[in-house]
């Protein structure tokens, strides 16, 4: 009873948690996370006069984009781990370069979202942003765009390794057939973040797009969408008391 309980009200309702209790690698990790957290937020120096507290308090602004971003590459680390419960060797390994990754992006991540916030000022007239990171022609925008892609790609191509490595496990792990449908079309959205990483950042670096290639992000909307419809979940038929509900 407390199993079903459990899937009605939590965020992975069709999937079986088979991590149940949290590992030294699980630990490890989430201090890895909260000391990137911690490196996005403390990326600024601290107001040294009142001239700099409007500014510094402005930071929010791209310091939240930055802890949004990582709080959903650690959502992704959090579920897995619930859902497949493995820590073999090459899980080890994997977690081991998604994690120095996750430390070394840090604040390349958060210089790309102050760049980007610089630019939103800057077309509102204000250049002190921009000219204090030292960004002073279109290129230097497309690379930082670049390395933002390159760095988002190579998270997910580390998440989409210890997916496929959790599906070719699935007999062993008990898989039931929904729940080896839902661990394909994660294979398949992390696949299609990678095929956008790989496209967006040579864009961006080599051609007259620059950072306006980052726009092509947005076809990872449509498909998404593509993923899950050829991906759909059969939900079985309602209760007559849900059906009244």
């Amino acid at each position: 009873m407390r199993n079903q309980l459990s899937k009605l009200y939590d965020h992975d309702p069709h999937f079986n948690w088979r991590g149940r209790d949290v590992t030294r690698i699980e630990n490890l990790s989430d201090i890895v996370f909260a000391l990137a957290l911690g490196m996005l937020v403390s990326a600024s120096s601290p107001p040294a006069t009142y001239g700099e507290l409007l500014p510094h308090i402005l930071n929010i602004i791209p310091v939240t984009a930055g802890f949004v971003f990582m709080v959903l590459l650690w959502n992704i680390h959090f579920i897995f781990f619930r859902r497949y419960g493995i820590a073999d060797q090459k899980i080890i390994w994997l977690n081991g370069i998604l994690l120095l990754l996750i430390l070394f992006v840090a604040y390349p991540l958060r210089f790309a979202f102050d760049s980007l916030f610089a630019f939103i000022l800057m077309t509102f007239g204000s250049l002190e942003r921009m000219q204090a990171l030292g960004i002073d022609s279109y290129r230097q925008a497309g690379n930082i765009i670049a390395l933002f892609y390159i760095g988002y790609g190579l998270a997910h191509l580390i998440y989409q390794s210890m997916y496929t490595h959790a599906l070719k496990q699935a007999d062993i792990l008990e898989l039931t057939a929904a729940e080896r449908k839902i661990t394909l079309r994660a294979i398949w959205r992390f696949r299609l973040e990678v095929i956008l990483a790989v496209i967006i950042a040579p864009l961006a670096t080599f051609t007259l797009l620059g950072p306006f290639a980052a726009m092509l992000g947005i076809i990872n909307w449509p498909g998404a969408w593509l993923i899950e419809r050829r991906f759909a979940i059969e939900l079985p038929p309602k209760s007559p008391v849900e059906a009244a509900g």
